[in-house]
């Protein structure tokens, strides 16, 4: 069968190949959907289908999201042609927006899915301008039309509004029951153009995915766009400058399908035998040792961490062993960013960097899950650039509160902005306004889609988004407001370095770089919820919060005391006063070498002060 295709693919050529991804908001259907166009074209057999086909972690088909974006080929007939469409589903969720941007350099049309009962919304809007930023051909779907809750006529008049589209383009869809998914696959081979390509051309492939083997390495997926890669031939990683024999090179079916040879235009996958993540960059380019191809391609997007924290084993002999499950889950998410580190409260481990809080939780998830580390993570914190006053052209990257230099030498500190975008009901615009500018945001823009829907736009810190924004947004709204965000930029701001010090011991992991006129209150209610969360010791504990020498908050952990007056019944009052101060001494000498464990609950009480 499989040489039929093939052979059939030969005599094709190009034409008759169509890439094309699928873009939509978290929770729109979208893999749902994917599910329904393998089983339509018969890549999946109805008894090896079940829910989200594509998502292969547990964790992805728990939280029911798509995490990692997967590829995979369909052969389809439509009009006595035989046609292969190379199917990326992609992820939702904010976090993972660098996935998208890989999938869409990889093709040349979009599925953009809109639920039919929500409407469109934030990231919706942010993945349509990523792929017409990359001239993609966009097909709108309008999914979940079986709901009841389904608004079909309003939400096409949104998408009408939004891409420019006829209302006879919109393509109405249900993943559940297998709605419109004939028309889909048809729009795909009439509207996505075929990719365009040659053959003879020196080879031009770009890498857009990689996974970790343990058995075979790492397992690089690429998108040739010229020439042909070949089994057993010598290959250039262009980045890297890297050569290796390509062992084995083919295309992505539900498992690897080998072949002798991909071609210009279409999707695959190369193993050559690489171990290390960092020889494998997504968005480079693979070419020909014996004939190179001049230049690297253009047009992808690379991966910034926005969130930093640190991330430390519980028991510090398990150090090699976390750096080992590190690295591993790195291969598998080339997002990850970590150096190492050491805490005087945690020992060593290591500094992580986040694309948000999402993508933290995951991680650490996947940590326990995959390789059995139980973790601590510190308090979250974003990337600042410190002036020092000697050398005020020069800018200090500050990942860490830690690394903060000495405030009398610098000259001042910034932090990265974001411009947000909130769309919500418009019942729910005064709330989310007043989250917005508790969190310092300036409001730029405010329209109304509808009459019931409005897009609010927001300048704000993102170092105010990364504790419980997101949470609280949907608190304020009910669950009916979407979030999206992208960096703007530095700018200048009135920072300081809140220390929280237990004992009169500063605890370096508690610590962070707070706005001035927050660092009163923020320090007040993290030592009220330590107090809550750190066992009462055999003395007393004061819990301080401080800014430099400035304390600015405390609150103090009684102690456990034991009656110790309790057998003095009657008697001269001097014997109960002396019993009273050898305890009284007792606690003050405990308290002088008295050590106190930090449970793991505190590390993260800071996130839920608002609970």
């Amino acid at each position: 069968m499989w040489a039929f295709w093939h052979k059939l693919l030969r005599t094709l050529g190009m034409k008759n190949i169509r890439n094309f991804c699928i873009i939509a908001h978290i929770d729109h259907g979208k893999s749902t959907l994917a599910d329904r166009l393998l089983q339509t074209t018969g890549t999946i057999s109805d008894r090896d289908m079940q829910n989200q086909a594509l998502d292969d972690m547990d964790i992805e088909r728990e939280r029911g999201i798509t995490i990692k974006s997967h590829a995979i080929q369909m052969n389809y007939a439509y009009e006595g042609t035989e046609y292969v469409l190379n199917l990326i589903d992609t992820p939702g969720h904010v976090d993972f927006s660098y996935e998208v941007s890989r999938s869409i350099a990889a093709c040349e049309g979009a599925l953009l899915i809109v639920d039919a009962s929500q409407g469109i919304e934030a990231q919706t809007i942010s993945n349509l301008y990523l792929a017409l930023e990359h001239d993609l051909e966009i097909i709108p779907i309008l999914n979940k039309m079986d709901l009841p809750g389904a608004m079909p006529d309003e939400v096409t008049d949104q998408i009408v509004d939004l891409i420019g589209c006829d209302p006879e383009d919109v393509i109405p869809a249900s993943g559940k029951t297998g709605l419109g998914v004939e028309a889909i696959l048809e729009a795909v081979v009439n509207r996505v153009p075929a990719p365009e390509g040659n053959e003879e051309a020196p080879l031009e492939a770009m890498i857009f995915d990689s996974v970790f083997n343990p058995f075979r390495g790492i397992i690089a997926y690429f998108r040739v766009k010229n020439g042909i890669i070949r089994k057993g031939e010598k290959i250039r990683f262009f980045n890297t400058g890297k050569d290796y024999g390509a062992e084995e090179v083919g295309i992505l079916k539900m498992d690897l399908s080998p072949r002798k040879e991909v071609k210009a235009g279409d999707v695959g996958y190369i193993i050559s035998g690489i171990k290390r993540a960092e020889e494998v960059k997504v968005g480079d380019t693979i070419t020909n040792v014996a004939n190179p191809c001049a230049e690297a391609i253009q047009g992808f997007e690379d991966v910034k961490p926005m969130v930093f924290a640190g991330i430390y084993p519980v028991d510090t002999d398990d150090y090699e062993e976390l750096r080992y499950s590190m690295e591993k889950l790195q291969l598998n998410d080339s997002s990850l960013v970590f150096e190492p580190e050491s805490s005087a409260a945690l020992g060593f481990g290591f500094r992580c960097g986040f694309l948000g809080m999402l993508h933290m939780e995951i991680i650490q998830e996947r940590l326990e899950r995959e390789f059995n580390m139980t973790v601590i993570t510190t308090v979250p914190n974003v990337s600042y650039k410190a002036y020092m006053r000697k050398t005020p052209d020069v800018a200090i990257i500050v990942n860490n509160p830690s690394e903060l230099p000495d405030p009398s030498k610098m000259e001042f500190l910034e932090e990265p902005y974001i411009k947000a975008q909130v769309i919500t009901k418009s019942d729910y615009v005064g709330q989310i306004m007043n989250l917005c500018i508790d969190k310092r945001g300036e409001l730029t823009n405010q329209v109304y889609l509808t009459q019931d829907r409005v897009e609010i736009s927001f300048e704000m810190p993102l170092g105010e988004i990364v504790f419980d924004f997101y949470d609280r947004l949907k608190s304020v709204s009910r669950g009916y407001a979407s979030f999206d965000y992208h960096p703007i930029g530095y700018r200048k701001s009135d920072l300081v370095k809140l220390d929280l010090l237990l004992n009169g011991e500063q605890v370096d992991a508690l610590s962070a770089l707070v706005h001035r006129s927050n660092a009163h209150d923020l320090g007040k209610k993290i030592c009220i919820k330590l107090k809550e969360l750190i066992p009462r010791q055999q003395f007393e504990i004061p819990v301080q919060a401080a800014i430099g020498a400035k304390v600015v908050a405390r609150e103090t952990i009684k102690a456990l005391r034991k009656d110790v007056t309790a057998k003095c019944y009657g008697g001269d009052i001097s014997r109960k006063r002396k019993l009273l101060e050898k305890q009284k001494a007792g606690k003050k000498r405990m308290r002088q070498v008295g050590r106190v464990e930090i449970p793991q609950e505190a590390f993260l009480a800071v996130l839920k002060l608002n609970d």
